[in-house]
Parts: structure tokens; C-alpha cells; sequence
């Protein structure tokens, strides 16, 4: 039975909502504990009484783990690799605090395997404390959090998160998120208390991560449907008869006709064990001299082949090619007879093809929730009280689920980059080229370098005369010398001077503590 739980600080509205929201958790928990042991390989086999399998064989702990083969399968090829926004710099908004402060690559890993599993997880912007990164990130699975959806708004109306169980599994720890409102209780000797009760523009800052949503189940569906695990169970079963078949029938018998086991003797005189008798090499058995017909005097020994263990083998390979249609993976990721690894970079492409569709599927699904919350934590963290229109374009970037070889991405991008030159030199540019982020920012930062370089260069030319019209810096030129200068060490006044070309590189003022050790005039070089 779900336990009420009393919040004297809540109303009464407030507290029967928690309530109803516990106890659709409770009321989900048994399919949700079903899921969670398939995935980890702790149940996926069904006992069938009265069938041919000792009840003994099903002690032995034989799994499979299928289920867990389905679900990454399909995670590991939706990679976020970060958010982009077209129309502004996302590190001056502190993107790459909130990135790391989070761990929101590897936390949105962890929150789509959740949403596989279950079907959807929940992902949730908040406010951080002091020492913690600005706007926190957080997932919940669906085994811990529920919530009300509006099917106008589409949006989350409410959520519960249960944020520790004690030993009986009650929740004793929780954060209700309401409009406007976030309640963080826990529970102490029985009696549950507000830890912490904050007021915020932000509406309900959680939103849900479904995979496979559709009009009937807006909230998604798991991956690990009825046939899935229908299919495995039947394989483990196979598994278990191949098991026995091992145990009883994969040697071969031999029938002693004439003699009886007591003609098997040690040297002492005692009957020989079962094992000695079947790792002797070399047996003989005296003809009985008791026998008057001698057709009978002598023993005969038949032998009777053991008996294959293909059958249950091929009923194990069938199941396993049952299980990669219904969840769209190749053959090769379960199947263990008949078949081929691919020819070519095409013909791998279309052994994946199902499942490069269903990542590019699951990674629609999952943008909006990304796209609400991630600029939802950066407009937190910034201080700001609502999350700025312009911040709408803010958008995450996903890895391509194809697998390719870095020879064939640089020969695509060049391709491309052929197509528009002025693609060369950007990020987009480099992006097609198959450079990793880190490669890539370090090469515009190269190129940054370079480019302020020569136009120190350019600027710090000349005797004071008059500069062409059309050889004059342009503004972006500037204000990027101006960014340069005050790298190095100088005083704003003085960097914005020589990026105007009022004053010379030598009378540029530097800030206390600051040399100028990285701006050398022509003369100083060698």
C-alpha cells in the first residue's frame, strides 16, 4: 500500500497532488523493476514447470543479455555532442561552465539509456547553490519521477522526484516541482519537513525525454516491448535445454551385453568407480567359463552415438535472428551461425540501416526537451528571469549515428568544401572535414592567432602617415586587435588606442603585473 505523505508546510491541494503522483510511481513500480532486471540480465528467464527441463537447471543462473545488447545498441549512436546557436556565442552566455559543471555529456548518455529502458526519463533545469555550477542539469529516470502533462501546452503541469528511498523503498527524499515553485523535502525520525521552498519565473523547469511517443502514448513506450522480451525468454530456455542436453546426452553409451558391472575390478578386488571405468583406456573382459554355449560366453559391447546438440543451437541462432529484426539490429550483433560480416562501407550501411533510421528517430524526439531546458539552466545561471527570445535558436548537436571512417568524412567534406570555398575556414567547414571539437577549436585558434599577428603587423607599419582608404583595418579587424591587446596584458584605454591607430605598438600602456613578452614590434623579430 502507497504511505500518505504529510507536508505541514503544503496545503491540503498541494499535498493530496504529491500523494497522486507517489502513488502513480507506486503503481508503476513492479513493470518498472520488470524493465530495469531485464536490462541488468538479473531475470529474463521464466520457469515452465512440467516440461522436460530439471528444476535444477534453472539455479544455474543462465541469462542472456539481449536486452541490454538492444537498448545500447541504439544509445551509442545518439551522442549529443553539445548545444550550437547560429546566432550568438554560447561562451560568452558561460555554456562551457554549465557543459562541464554538468557533466551533460555524459548525463544525457545516461538519461537516454533511462529513456530506452522506461520509455521516457525527465530532465530538470534548477538553480545552483553556492559551489555549485550556476543552472544544475538533472535527469530522473521514470522509476523515480512522474509527472502531469498538458496536452495543450505540451508541456509538464508538475513533477515529483524522489531523491532517496529508505531500506522498505518509500520515498524519503523528494523535490515537487510546481509553477513558479520548487519544494525539496525530506523525511527525519517520521515526520517529513521543507528544506527548501523557492519561487521562480521559469514556470515548471523540467521537461520529459521520450522516446517513441505517439497520439495514444504521448509519454513513449520502452524499448523493451512484450516481444522483445518474449524472445529472449524463449532463447534463454533453449539455452538451459542445450545445458541439460550437455550434461546427459553428450557422451556417448555403451551397452554391455553378457557381463555385469562387477567384472570391472580394481586389483584389490573392489568394483571400479563410474569415472575409472570411463577414462580407462584400455578394457578387457574375460570370456565366462561357466557358459556351455559359447555365442554366449563372450560379452558384446554396443555403442551408441551421442546425440547432437545442433537442434537446440539452431533453435537459439532463430531466436536470436527473431530478436535483431524486432529491434532493428544486424544479424551479427546476436546471431551466432550464418552470416556474412559486409564487403563494403555500403553494404555495412545497409546491414545498420534500421537502426541509423531509429537513431535518427529517437534523436528527433529527444531535441525538445534539450532545447527547453539546457537555455532554461543558462538564463539561471546568468541571473536573468526568463529565458531570453533571441535564445530560442539554441539547439542541440548530435553526432551522426553512422560510423565512418575519418578517410571518408575528410573525402565527403572536401568534396563539399569545393562546392563553397568560403566554408574552408569555418566551423562548419572544419566540422565536415571529420576534425573532432577539440581539433577544431584549436585550429581557429590558430587561425585567430595568426590573423591578430599579421594585423599588429599592419597596424604597427608606417611613420604616422595617412593609411589608404582601401588598406585601412576593417571594423572587425579592430575590435579583433582590440581583443588581442587586452589578452596580453594591456590597459583597455590603451588596447582601444592602437586598435584606432592613434598610438604606436610602443606606446601601448600595460596593466600591472603584465609584460609585454608576447607582443614583439618587426624590429624584434628574428
Amino acid at each position: 500500500m502507497t504511505e500518505t505523505i504529510r507536508i505541514p508546510e503544503l496545503g491540503d491541494d498541494t499535498n493530496d497532488l504529491l500523494n497522486g503522483l507517489n502513488a502513480r510511481l507506486d503503481d508503476l513500480a513492479a513493470k518498472n523493476v520488470k524493465l530495469d532486471a531485464s536490462y541488468d540480465a538479473e531475470r529474463n528467464l521464466s520457469r515452465t514447470f512440467g516440461g522436460v527441463v530439471p528444476e535444477q537447471y534453472y539455479r544455474l543462473g543462465l541469462v542472456l543479455g539481449w536486452s541490454a545488447k538492444a537498448v545500447d545498441a541504439l544509445a551509442r549512436r545518439c551522442n549529443l555532442d553539445g548545444m550550437v546557436w547560429p546566432d550568438g556565442d554560447l561562451d560568452s552566455l558561460g555554456y562551457r561552465e554549465l557543459w562541464d559543471g554538468n557533466r551533460l555529456g555524459a548525463e544525457t548518455d545516461q538519461g537516454i539509456t533511462s529513456a530506452l529502458i522506461h520509455g521516457l526519463a525527465f530532465v530538470v533545469a534548477a538553480q545552483g547553490e553556492p559551489g555549485e555550477p550556476g543552472g544544475l542539469v538533472h535527469y530522473y529516470s521514470a522509476s523515480n519521477a512522474t509527472g502531469v502533462r498538458n496536452s495543450r501546452t505540451r508541456r509538464l503541469e508538475n513533477l515529483l522526484a524522489v531523491n532517496e528511498r529508505d531500506e522498505d523503498g518509500s520515498p524519503s527524499a523528494l523535490t515537487l516541482y510546481l509553477d513558479g515553485r520548487t519544494v525539496t523535502a525530506s523525511r527525519d525520525g517520521g515526520k517529513w519537513e521543507v528544506e527548501d521552498d523557492a519561487h521562480h519565473p521559469f514556470g515548471v523547469p523540467a521537461a520529459p525525454l521520450v522516446y517513441r511517443p505517439r497520439l495514444n502514448k504521448p509519454l513513449g513506450r520502452t524499448r523493451l516491448t512484450r516481444p522483445v522480451l518474449g524472445i529472449q525468454g524463449a532463447a534463454t530456455r533453449a539455452l538451459v535445454r542445450l545445458e541439460g542436453h550437455m550434461d546427459v546426452y553428450a557422451y556417448p553409451e555403451f551397452w554391455l551385453l553378457g557381463a555385469g558391472i562387477d567384472v570391472f575390478k580394481n586389483a584389490d578386488g573392489t568394483t571400479m568407480s563410474e569415472m575409472q571405468r570411463l577414462l580407462g583406456r584400455m578394457k578387457g573382459i574375460p570370456d565366462d567359463q561357466h557358459e556351455d554355449d559359447p555365442a554366449l560366453a563372450r560379452a558384446d559391447v554396443k555403442k551408441f552415438d551421442a546425440s547432437s546438440p545442433e537442434p537446440h543451437l539452431a533453435a537459439i541462432n532463430a531466436y536470436s535472428k527473431l530478436f535483431a529484426r524486432e529491434t532493428g539490429l544486424p544479424d551479427s550483433a546476436v546471431a551466432i551461425t550464418d552470416f556474412a560480416n559486409p564487403t563494403s562501407g555500403e553494404s555495412y550501411d545497409a546491414s545498420q540501416y534500421e537502426l541509423i533510421a531509429e537513431a535518427e528517430g529517437a534523436v528527433d524526439e529527444f531535441d525538445p526537451a534539450l532545447q527547453r531546458i539546457v537555455p532554461m539552466a543558462l538564463a539561471m545561471q546568468n541571473g536573468l528571469s526568463e529565458v531570453p527570445p533571441e535564445w530560442a535558436s539554441i539547439t542541440p548537436k548530435w553526432r551522426d549515428p553512422r560510423y565512418q571512417t575519418r578517410a571518408a568524412m575528410a573525402d565527403a567534406g572536401q568534396k563539399q568544401l569545393a562546392a563553397v570555398p568560403r566554408l574552408a575556414e569555418t566551423e562548419v567547414g572544419l566540422e565536415l572535414l571529420g576534425l573532432s571539437e577539440q581539433q577544431i577549436d584549436r585550429a581557429l585558434a590558430d587561425f585567430r592567432r595568426t590573423e591578430s599577428r599579421a594585423l599588429l603587423r599592419n597596424l604597427s607599419q608606417g611613420d604616422g602617415g595617412e593609411v589608404p582608404a582601401e588598406e585601412e583595418p576593417s571594423l572587425n579587424e579592430r575590435a579583433t586587435a582590440f581583443g588581442a591587446m587586452v589578452r596580453s596584458g594591456a590597459t583597455s584605454e590603451s588596447a582601444a588606442q592602437f586598435a584606432a591607430g592613434q598610438i604606436t605598438i610602443d606606446q601601448i600602456v600595460m596593466r600591472p603585473g603584465f609584460m609585454p613578452v608576447t607582443i614583439r614590434s618587426e624590429s624584434s623579430e628574428d
